[in-house]
């Protein structure tokens, strides 16, 4: 067995002089209710003394567990928590720190000081709420379903700490079935930004709904964060931009907070970016009989004869790729005069393309689709050789890999468009039922390029998507990513759901960056006669002005709208009417009908 070091020694005899003297202090911070914004409980925290190595609670634990004085720091700390919470006279319940170990039944003696101390102090058990903060795995579940049922049994409830963190927080829940979770804080922070963390705390918000269960958000720190929470039925949220740890904290939140949490809108969800690796060309394999180079050109010519939908035959020797012998390429030769005396019976390399296209199972549909792109026209006919490790596996086609992405790219479309990376129609429709549903007043912004098809004909379809790139970081670099949502419908319109009460102010931004920068993307002849010729859908020559953008916005008053679908024909109405002001023009409709 090691034996402690001398500073080991030198810890444990500071501690117990601690624990003999009482030198601990506590701290409170808030939590609160996210519908009302009223502080309904505060946790207790401990700190040893200032000038000590053992100031931070998770130094105190360390020595306390090292020197067999886990019970006593305990005990004390508890004590020290609810005497100091009771002078104190806070509102609301208490959040209790105690660890599994301690909570045990063979523990009689915690069980019984915790409730003598809060009896003495004239503190109800219902206003304590023992949370248990994990610090080691906890293997005997029906030990612990005993000790917790004591404790229900008088008056306490009972929280988990750290849901997501621990050794065994989710198997603790379901064996528990504690009143309060605590999410940890890593789930938490930068949530508004993170679909991951959204999705994770999304299903642990149902999970505790289902099992009656009340979710408490830890570590909140900015204003974003805790909106996003709200927004997802979170019930409860503990963090430094609610109240730090304090000796003797305030009984109400800042003014700041509760009027954001008071605010009817909607927090802006994070959206999940396309996934560019997600599949690989695997799917498209087909098991296609090789043929080795030795094999004559009749013989090869024959296993085409025999099977009339079969295109393309690999040439392979000893597992490795050496090429492809089309179906057309052979007949066209052999339909010549004294080709096949000619070469019927030499090896069947002859007519094989020596360069295919060669790609590793894991190679991604789209990096291939790429690399067909840049390649010579007869691979999207002969299609392409998949293997492993260099060695053949099978064949793929150029039509199969063109449908799996003409399918990705409509279905990654309606959730988020590939060339701007903004969400697409699922999410924008989303998003504006959860603004319908919020009851609060919002603007809609309908977005569209004057004179683009005009603009693709003669600059190309590279540089038209070069402005809708544009078009879509210039109205994300003006509006409030917490506040106002930017979708991308298709091609070159946009649409804009705003929160912002400056929203006008915004959008006059918006048509100002766009009439400057778009100047970058025409040449210099172009810009000085401030237009270019472009034939129009009857083929006439015609003079175009250069490349505008129309915003067209309707305000939204609650149970004015009903649905999406109402909101998007009023919208694509009011852009209709930007679309007749020449120029970068901004038209909001006044009109004010109520919707049947």
């Amino acid at each position: 067995m090691q034996q402690p070091s001398v500073s080991d020694e030198l810890l444990g005899q500071h501690l117990l002089d601690i624990i003999g003297r009482r030198q601990l202090s506590a701290l409170f911070q808030p939590i609160i209710q996210m519908q009302t914004g009223e502080i309904v409980a505060y946790e207790g925290l401990i700190r040893g003394p200032s000038d000590s190595p053992l100031h931070a609670p998770m130094n105190l634990f360390k020595v306390a567990r090292a020197n067999n004085l886990t019970q006593e720091v305990e005990h004390l700390c508890r004590r020290v928590v609810l005497e100091r919470f009771a002078e104190l006279n806070l509102p609301g319940k208490l959040f209790l720190n105690v660890s599994p170990e301690c909570l045990m039944p063979q523990r009689s003696g915690a069980r019984g000081e915790t409730l003598e101390t809060i009896q003495q102090i004239g503190l109800h058990p219902d206003r304590v709420i023992i949370e248990l903060t994990e610090n080691q795995p906890t293997y005997d579940y029906e030990l612990m379903r005993e000790a917790v049922l004591h404790y229900r049994n008088m008056g306490f409830r009972i929280a988990i700490d750290d849901l997501g963190e621990g050794f065994s927080s989710l198997r603790l829940w379901s064996e528990l079935r504690p009143e309060y979770v605590k999410i940890d804080m890593h789930f938490i922070q930068g949530i508004n930004n993170d679909p991951v963390k959204l999705q994770f705390v999304r299903s642990i918000q149902e999970i505790a709904d289902k099992s009656d269960t009340l979710v408490i958000a830890e570590g909140i720190e900015s204003q974003a964060e805790l909106l996003v929470l709200r927004d997802l039925g979170v019930a409860y949220a503990q963090g430094y931009h609610l109240g730090r740890p304090h000796a003797s904290p305030a009984k109400a939140l800042p003014g700041e907070v509760v009027k954001a949490l008071s605010r009817n809108g909607v927090a802006v969800y994070p959206q999940r970016s396309i996934e560019k690796n997600a599949v690989s060309i695997l799917k498209l394999l087909h098991r296609v009989a090789a043929v080795p180079p030795s094999m004559n050109n009749n013989d090869v010519y024959e296993i085409f004869k025999a099977d009339p939908k079969l295109l393309i035959i690999p040439v392979v020797e000893k597992d490795v790729p050496l090429g492809l012998i089309s179906r057309f390429v052979m007949i066209d030769h052999f339909a010549r005069p004294y080709q096949r005396e000619l070469y019927g019976k030499k090896s069947c390399k002859q007519f094989m393309d020596g360069r295919p296209l060669i790609a590793d199972k894991d190679t991604s549909l789209q990096e291939l689709s790429f690399r067909m792109a840049e390649s010579a026209a007869h691979h999207l006919f002969n299609g392409f050789i998949i293997t492993e490790q260099g060695r053949y596996l099978g064949m793929g086609t150029g039509h199969d890999l063109m449908r799996e992405i003409t399918q990705m790219q409509i279905h990654a479309a309606r959730y988020a468009n590939p060339l701007t990376q903004l969400p697409g129609n699922v999410p924008i429709n989303e998003h504006i039922d959860r603004l319908l549903q919020s009851d609060t007043r919002f603007w809609v912004c309908y977005c569209d390029l004057d004179h683009f098809k005009p603009f693709n004909d003669v600059y190309g379809y590279r540089r038209g998507d070069d402005v809708i790139q544009l078009t879509g970081s210039i109205l994300s670099a003006h509006c409030d990513p917490n506040r106002d949502f930017i979708g991308h419908i298709g091609g070159d319109d946009f649409m804009i759901q705003f929160q912002s009460e400056d929203w006008r102010e915004r959008c006059q931004a918006i048509l100002d960056d766009f009439g400057q920068r778009i100047m970058d993307y025409y040449s210099i002849e172009d810009r000085e006669r401030g237009g270019y010729i472009s034939e129009d859908r009857q083929g006439k020559k015609v003079f175009y002005s250069l490349m505008s953008l129309s915003l067209g916005v309707i305000k939204v008053e609650p149970n004015q709208y009903y649905s999406h679908h109402q909101i998007a024909t009023a919208a694509a109405e009011a852009k209709k009417q930007a679309k007749k002001i020449h120029g970068n023009s901004l038209f909001l409709d006044r009109r004010q009908e109520p919707q049947r």
